[in-house]
């Protein structure tokens, strides 16, 4: 991709508050309970997307922090978990659209391009500095007053039009360049469950003579396959958390895993280690053989319901469960069967009170389980591993190249909106 020629820094630059007011207007107390509004969350927004979503509800039944006003030209600028960079330019709005005091509501200056300051804001200078002026650490947050303290470039009024316009078409061409490499990306996820869900429900040969399976959402099954639940098959073994506090529990060698370590059905590095004082302490299970890993608990289970065969030495959370078989299932092949029929998993999740979901794990063992032969399962494992491998290495390298294209939107809004290109002046 080619970029326009770079030189050093030209524009002066100016303080936030200069260019620009903030938080004008507020939703007032004596709303009627029954008014319609139209409201943005932190999670409603990204960097690269803008204004994902907005939700529409009763004044009555918003959360208290649904005050801030918004309207076209604004730009919303997210001042608690900065880290997520929820930074929007506001380029079509009702007027019923109100924020979440979460934003610093940026309304440019009569005398200030409001499409230039959207840029201006996502550039990666001043959104580091709103990172680092933050305070906190699972919470980080900025105060508006610090934020629109900050300073920003202003060009000419002529170059800051010229800057949005070259902006806007540039990031739109990169940015339909990202979705197709993100509808790859999903047509690879799709086509790899498929594989999974073919190979461990219908089996490798396409010729074998088929039964009913007499489960509905099974259908057809090879006839020499078994069906058993799954209770007959594993064993479940809980997991605990040490006490944190307690320092002597912790460094040790013997991996924690918790569902933050689940990455693509599979277990990432695990970061967390334990010492074998912290399983005597708490009653945990040590496991020194191959078996299936299932998180049961925890919000993680909104979307999905992760399970991961778990090598080596290693214990778990109290979210997850250990599935030991008795030796009429391979492992590998029950981790694929599992996320074959992640689905009908989901209909299992239940609230667990405080917001949570849980997979009940008596209602998990009743699951219905296709058993073929021992040597059909580790041929099945193998094949479907290798197909897996090479979707996984193609979509790796589909991710890093979303990945340098995201970078260099980032960069190019950068040297933009700071004079670097010299065509722009």
């Amino acid at each position: 991709m080619k970029s326009s020629k770079v030189s050093p820094v030209k524009w002066p630059t100016k303080r936030l508050k200069y260019c620009a007011t903030y938080n004008d207007d507020v939703l007032p107390e004596s709303t009627d309970d029954f008014a319609l509004i139209d409201y943005i969350e932190i999670s409603d927004v990204s960097l690269t997307k803008g204004i994902e979503r907005s939700t529409p509800m009763l004044f009555h039944e918003a959360p208290s922090r649904a005050r801030r006003k918004v309207q076209r030209g604004d730009v919303l600028v997210s001042t608690v978990r900065t880290y997520l960079k929820a930074v929007a330019s506001v380029d079509e709005a009702p007027e019923n659209l109100i924020a979440s005091t979460g934003f610093c509501v940026v309304r440019p200056r009569k005398d200030f391009d409001q499409h230039y300051l959207g840029w201006a804001l996502k550039s990666e200078p001043f959104i580091e500095e709103v990172v680092s002026r933050s305070v906190g650490v699972s919470y980080p947050a900025i105060n508006a007053s610090q934020a629109v303290d900050i300073n920003v470039p202003v060009p000419p009024l002529e170059a800051q039009k010229r800057i949005a316009a070259f902006l806007d078409e540039k990031t739109a061409q990169i940015d339909a360049l990202i979705e197709k490499k993100q509808q790859l990306l999903e047509r690879l996820a799709e086509k790899r469950q498929a594989i999974i869900t073919q190979a461990v429900t219908k089996g490798l040969n396409p010729s074998a003579p088929m039964k009913d399976s007499g489960i509905d959402w099974l259908g057809q099954i090879p006839s020499h396959w078994e069906v058993k639940r799954l209770r007959f098959l594993v064993r479940l073994h809980s997991g605990a958390t040490p006490t944190t506090g307690a320092i002597e529990y912790w460094d040790g060698d013997l991996n924690w895993i918790s569902p933050k370590d689940m990455k693509r059905d599979s277990i990432t590095e695990t970061l967390d280690k334990v010492t074998e004082l912290a399983v005597d302490e708490y009653g945990l299970t040590c496991f020194s053989e191959t078996n299936v890993v299932i998180v049961v608990r925890g919000m993680i289970l909104a979307k999905t319901v992760p399970v991961a065969i778990a090598p080596g030495r290693y214990t778990i959370n109290q979210d997850m469960k250990a599935l030991v078989t008795n030796g009429k299932m391979v492992p590998e092949y029950l981790q694929m069967y599992l996320s074959a029929i992640r689905s009908f998993l989901m209909t299992l999740i239940a609230e667990a009170g405080h917001g949570t979901k849980a997979l009940r794990t008596d209602v998990l063992v009743d699951t219905p389980t296709l058993i073929p032969p021992i040597s059909e399962q580790e041929t099945i494992a193998m094949k479907v591993q290798q197909q897996k491998d090479d979707l996984d290495r193609l979509s790796d390298c589909v991710s890093k190249a979303v990945a340098r294209l995201t970078e260099y939107r980032a960069a190019l809004i950068t040297t933009a909106v700071t004079g670097q290109i010299e065509e722009l002046r």
